[in-house]
């Protein structure tokens, strides 16, 4: 899996959305993520067909929402995502929440059949905390490839980074740049002076040094290429140090239907 993608979560201009994974994919990412109640699969998927790239060569996620996880709406849902990407597979799909109609010992073998018929190639799930991925594991046999979940240096996760280590977990990192309030940051201003890069490289460096994949959003040209960028930043030891200091848990994303944190 490919450590930067684009994600797309509310990117609900369809025409603007499909030119940026098209954009972005021309820029050199071969992650695309997107989901099911985002509305905009189908647009990913013109963005996908549109750009100069093999549809092999692309790492494409998306994800079952909370009302389609009982097995038959699994089966009947994925494949309508599918139609929708214009693909004949996706190379990851997620529990979009452990929430909702989400039963492990049901969900999870309606997506390993999935996997069995060739239409999926990785089983992941998104804002699970341990004792979820403890009942998934129970649920499938294994663990799940990844856990998508929210973090940013100013909401470290350092218990899920600990167990994705010890468990052979991907960690794929949501709003890497806090809903922009990264931006805003004394602390990350200062690294990224000291660089001369801006602070969402930054951010999405530490992602990337922590282990963790980041999928920030991008619309414009220069944010996706500013973005990519970021693969060109080493953070030094200090840089890491200073950053895992940060005193914060700033959660940006928490529905009532959510874990309890």
């Amino acid at each position: 899996m490919p450590v930067l993608g684009l994600g797309t979560w509310e990117n609900d201009d369809l025409a603007q959305c499909a030119e940026s994974v098209t954009t972005a994919l021309e820029t050199g990412y071969r992650h695309v993520d997107t989901a099911q109640i985002y509305g905009n699969e189908a647009a990913v998927g013109e963005g996908i067909a549109a750009a100069d790239v093999d549809r092999e060569d692309v790492f494409l996620a998306t994800k079952v929402w909370i009302d389609q996880l009982s097995p038959a709406d699994v089966a009947r849902s994925t494949r309508e995502s599918l139609q929708k990407l214009d693909t004949k597979y996706v190379d990851l799909l997620y529990v979009h929440w452990p929430a909702g109609e989400y039963d492990p010992a049901e969900t999870l073998p309606a997506f390993a059949e999935l996997r069995d018929d060739g239409l999926i190639d990785r089983i992941g799930v998104s804002n699970f905390e341990p004792e979820h991925l403890d009942a998934a594991t129970d649920a499938l046999g294994e663990t799940p490839f990844a856990n998508q979940v929210e973090m940013h240096p100013l909401l470290r996760q350092e218990e899920l980074r600990e167990y994705a280590d010890a468990n052979d977990i991907e960690l794929v990192g949501y709003s890497p740049l806090a809903r922009g309030k990264i931006l805003d940051d004394p602390t990350i201003a200062d690294i990224a002076a000291k660089h001369d890069v801006s602070a969402a490289q930054v951010s999405l460096a530490w992602l990337r040094e922590s282990g963790v994949t980041a999928i920030p959003k991008g619309t414009s040209a220069d944010h996706i290429a500013d973005n990519w960028a970021s693969l060109g930043l080493d953070l030094d030891a200090e840089d890491m140090e200073t950053i895992d200091a940060l005193d914060r848990t700033d959660r940006q994303l928490n529905p009532n239907f959510g874990p309890n944190w």
